[in-house]
């Protein structure tokens, strides 16, 4: 009739898993062996030890290894003289027979809902239409006092199909920065962003004409006259103007202790646009 919330405690097993330790109030109410009403509230705590592995299909998984019951303490609402010790020593062993069934399920039940968030980190991600990426579980995962750690595979492929070759330049723990407690922390190399930006390389290109560029002055040959004095006897007068950027080479991230770089490489290309014939192309810059 009463189940309050329970009291949970979790920590790390170191090589192992989980270990889990639930204080459980309840109280149950019934007919006594006299036939009167009676009523038990009880005090149980469940301590569960959990295996993290890697399953089959490459997946994280948590099962469970055991789980124990201790009563902590059993109150009735009938009188002490009309529950001698025989009695009351049934009722506890009846009650650890009882209680395991019904509640060492209910830790399953809740692994099988953090095995079903574990289903995520396998499964393939789209980047746009440029291409997929997918997680592969290396390694078995590891568990410390303090953090759980995943050794992930990065699979990249762009939208025809192709895999992306990626170096595996995995770093060590020991030269990455101190984590921070209660957090997660996702370590990713400067090749696995160099790959992940190539497969999104076409997504840089774009075509700039003055429906782009708002609060600057039009894009036209007068401006680029302006710019560039030395090509102004060169350029057509007043045509719009449509610069074209093209990446001409995948992108290159690199990874210091103080900073990050990413380089784009790219041409812009500057073509006349106008209204009453093929666009024209007046030069072309490295950028």
């Amino acid at each position: 009739t009463d189940l309050r919330p329970p009291v949970i405690s979790l920590a790390l097993l170191p090589g192992s898993g989980l270990f889990m330790a639930v204080l459980v109030q309840m109280t149950i109410t019934g007919k006594s062996f006299i036939g009167a009403n009676m009523e038990i509230t009880l005090a149980a705590n469940l301590t569960a030890k959990t295996q993290l592995e890697q399953d089959t299909t490459g997946i994280p998984r948590f099962s469970l290894k055991n789980c124990h019951i201790t009563l902590v303490s059993v109150k009735t609402n009938l009188p002490s003289s009309m529950l001698p010790k025989v009695m009351s020593k049934f009722l506890d062993s009846t009650l650890q027979k009882v209680l395991p069934g019904l509640l060492c399920p209910a830790v399953n039940a809740m692994l099988n809902l953090v095995n079903a968030k574990f289903t995520a980190v396998t499964s393939e991600i789209p980047l746009g239409t440029a291409g997929t990426l997918q997680y592969v579980l290396l390694n078995p995962p590891t568990t410390t006092e303090t953090f759980i750690e995943l050794d992930l595979k990065t699979i990249l492929h762009q939208k025809e199909g192709e895999e992306v070759d990626l170096p595996m330049d995995q770093p060590s723990l020991a030269s990455l920065p101190p984590k921070r407690d209660a957090s997660s922390q996702l370590i990713l190399s400067a090749n696995f962003l160099s790959a992940e930006l190539s497969i999104l390389q076409a997504s840089f290109n774009l075509d700039i004409s003055n429906n782009m560029v708002l609060g600057l002055p039009p894009l036209v040959t007068t401006m680029l006259g302006d710019l560039i004095p030395e090509i102004s006897s060169l350029l057509p007068p007043s045509q719009p103007v449509v610069i074209e950027m093209r990446e001409t080479k995948a992108p290159v991230v690199t990874i210091t202790p103080d900073k990050s770089f990413v380089q784009l490489f790219s041409t812009a290309e500057f073509r006349v646009s106008p209204s009453d014939s093929a666009p024209e192309s007046l030069f072309v810059l490295d950028v």
